[in-house]
């Protein structure tokens, strides 16, 4: 299984995972030139951003470290011409959690980070 194959596995588990857990998913993998987000979901009032990292082991450290300030950077860029595009104003409650996954094992991360 290449790269792009094992991260979509991954992607659709965040989502069936999120989804058990109240979640509505709006979008999978929303691309502009500049970057991606994995998926895009509703909670409640919120609309969330969420980053799925996998690792095979933790060698290279967790999943979540994975999603270093410059990941950070390029997930808020992408969420607002996400807004923009989609119609959003400007006072939408936003959130950017991080899905970690390492085996079977999944860690949940809300409020992971903030747009500045």
């Amino acid at each position: 299984m290449n790269n792009r194959e094992t991260g979509a596995r991954y992607e659709a588990l965040a989502a069936a995972y999120l989804m058990q857990e109240g979640f509505q998913i709006l979008e999978k993998n929303y691309r502009i030139r500049s970057g991606e987000i994995d998926l895009i979901a509703r909670e409640g009032r919120y609309l969330v951003f969420i980053e799925v990292k996998y690792r095979s082991s933790l060698r290279e450290g967790s999943p979540l470290e994975a999603v270093n300030q410059k990941k950070q950077r390029v997930i808020i860029q992408t969420a607002r011409h996400y807004l923009l595009s989609h119609g959003y104003s400007e006072d939408t409650p936003c959130r950017f959690d991080v899905v970690g996954m390492d085996g079977d094992r999944v860690t949940h991360i809300r409020d992971a980070f903030w747009a500045e």
